[in-house]
């Protein structure tokens, strides 16, 4: 009777064992795909707080143009910078028309010193709901936008982009608000890669030219200074000179 019943309870047990290994194993694949993706798409918060705590300057940061592909701004060196978060559905989007207008005078006047980037972003309202591609498409043909759009980001949240984390620690709104409040909100980058100033959605592009003019004058004199100064005498070798 015992040996029947030992050998009933090992029959039982093998089956759970088998059944839990069955299901484990479907488990796994079906979930180790998935949690694959998510990591990949969604990197651990780590690697940002990597980049953030070692960039000193805006041109320590990489985006992405309006086909993914890198983007580095140290491309932009020796420029003052407008960055902007825009969007193609918002009561702001006719800001594109005085940004555009922004962009063409002050290059006029001061050629190659100055550049404005616009960052697409769907986060408010979804007012940005396209492709890249449309993106560019609707920016050009409605507002004849030539400034640089980029490609589509989060500005704000765990999966905001390393800048505009960057940005908003540089440079917080009112109250020491670092969030982006809406789209159209405004930074200013100094030739030297630090931010200069921070604007609400409510400026006007317009309102904006005498401080970008002001940075724009602030490099040229140093330019000047730099040019002008003596090169720095070599100190000579005694050894060499006996």
């Amino acid at each position: 009777m015992s040996i029947h019943l030992y050998s009933f309870f090992s029959r039982q047990h093998n089956a759970v064992l088998r059944l839990n290994n069955q299901t484990v194993a479907s488990y796994s694949r079906a979930q180790t795909p998935r949690h694959f993706l998510r990591r990949l798409h969604h990197p651990p918060a780590t690697s940002v707080i990597v980049a953030m705590s070692s960039a000193t300057s805006f041109y320590d940061f990489e985006a992405a143009d309006k086909k993914g592909d890198p983007f580095p701004l140290s491309s932009l060196k020796g420029k003052v910078v407008l960055v902007v978060n825009t969007a193609s559905k918002c009561g702001f989007t006719p800001q594109l028309k005085g940004l555009e207008s922004l962009y063409t005078s002050i290059n006029s006047a001061h050629p190659d010193k100055f550049t404005i980037l616009g960052f697409p972003c769907n986060q408010f309202g979804s007012q940005d709901p396209g492709s890249n591609d449309e993106i560019q498409t609707f920016c050009s043909v409605n507002y004849g936008v030539t400034f640089p759009v980029l490609g589509k980001v989060e500005v704000n949240g765990d999966n905001a982009a390393p800048l505009w984390k960057w940005l908003k620690a540089e440079m917080p709104g009112l109250m020491g608000m670092k969030r982006v409040k809406w789209n159209f909100e405004k930074f200013l980058i100094g030739a030297d890669g630090k931010v200069v100033q921070r604007w609400a959605s409510l400026t006007k592009p317009e309102s904006l030219k005498g401080a970008i003019e002001k940075e724009i004058e602030k490099m040229e004199k140093i330019n000047v200074k730099a040019a002008t100064e003596p090169a720095p005498e070599i100190p000579t070798d005694p050894v060499t000179q006996s």
